[in-house]
């Protein structure tokens, strides 16, 4: 069976064109469907790497497809393409199994960047442990690549806060992430880390626990928050060969109102008061 890159699934036929030709300018392989029928007639004749299916199609939904996809163990990786930004279409894209969500109108450099990074990552898949608006815990493994799919999800959940509210929340999760598959699962795909985010009328949470041994302030001297002057873990990152950085835990601190820590310091709550 022949293999292709991409299958584009878009019922509106510039968009399809447009997509199908700003992907093959990127080198990949590529073919089109519009819309579900064909796209399931397409995956029976063809392997696809990556599919990029619309949530709204006529007919099979795109999360139909997605579903078909998932009781037929389809090996493609599937990005959700909507302009329909609502927790409910987010949270059934993660039930089914998406690899990730991109929101409409597509940006060139964001869908290279999600391509690319389908096409190449070869990491344990996220497992959904709930996935309700309220309370949303997925297990997934120590990598970036799953860091930065968890965020994509979890953005779409958030679309309901104000702006500079999202927009400071999510730097301070994708921190405390980062921190989590970096120091405590190094990295490692074998090892996973458990995220929930947690949301109530006044209450915005996000819970991380990662696999490793935990951490104690007198071993961070390559943070700014180790130090009276804020420049002075510099040195010592480029002593450790570390990328510039340091100053994630000030920035978290600033951003919460309430950070708590287990015992062993592998388990964070990250608590931001919501206005009734």
């Amino acid at each position: 069976m022949a293999t292709t890159d991409v299958l584009i699934v878009e019922d509106d036929d510039e968009s399809r064109a447009n997509l199908r030709d700003l992907i093959a300018i990127y080198g990949m392989t590529v073919a089109v469907a519009g819309d579900g029928q064909a796209a399931l007639a397409a995956l029976d004749k063809e392997e696809f790497r990556v599919v990029l299916l619309d949530v709204q199609l006529p007919g099979i939904s795109g999360l139909e497809v997605l579903a078909h996809c998932a009781q037929r163990h389809q090996p493609a990786r599937i990005i959700m393409m909507t302009g329909l930004n609502t927790p409910e279409t987010a949270l059934a894209a993660l039930r089914g199994h998406a690899y990730d969500f991109l929101p409409k109108p597509i940006d060139s450099d964001r869908l290279r960047a999600t391509l690319r990074r389908a096409l190449e990552d070869d990491a344990s898949s996220i497992t959904v442990i709930s996935a309700q608006p309220a309370w949303l815990e997925v297990s997934a493994p120590c990598t970036r690549e799953a860091a930065d799919r968890i965020q994509s999800f979890v953005q779409r959940l958030e679309m309901d806060l104000p702006e500079d509210l999202r927009e400071s929340t999510g730097l301070a999760f994708r921190e405390l992430l980062l921190n989590a598959v970096e120091w405590g699962g190094k990295l490692d795909p074998t090892e996973r880390v458990r995220v929930a985010c947690v949301r109530t009328s006044r209450m915005l949470m996000y819970r991380i626990a990662d696999p490793g041994q935990g951490f104690h302030l007198e071993d961070l001297a390559h943070a700014a928050v180790s130090h009276a002057e804020a420049t002075a873990h510099e040195e010592i990152r480029q002593q450790k060969g570390l990328r510039p950085g340091g100053f994630g835990l000030m920035m978290i601190r600033s951003i919460a109102d309430e950070l708590v820590y287990n015992e062993r310091r592998n388990e964070v709550l990250f608590v931001k008061y919501l206005q009734s």
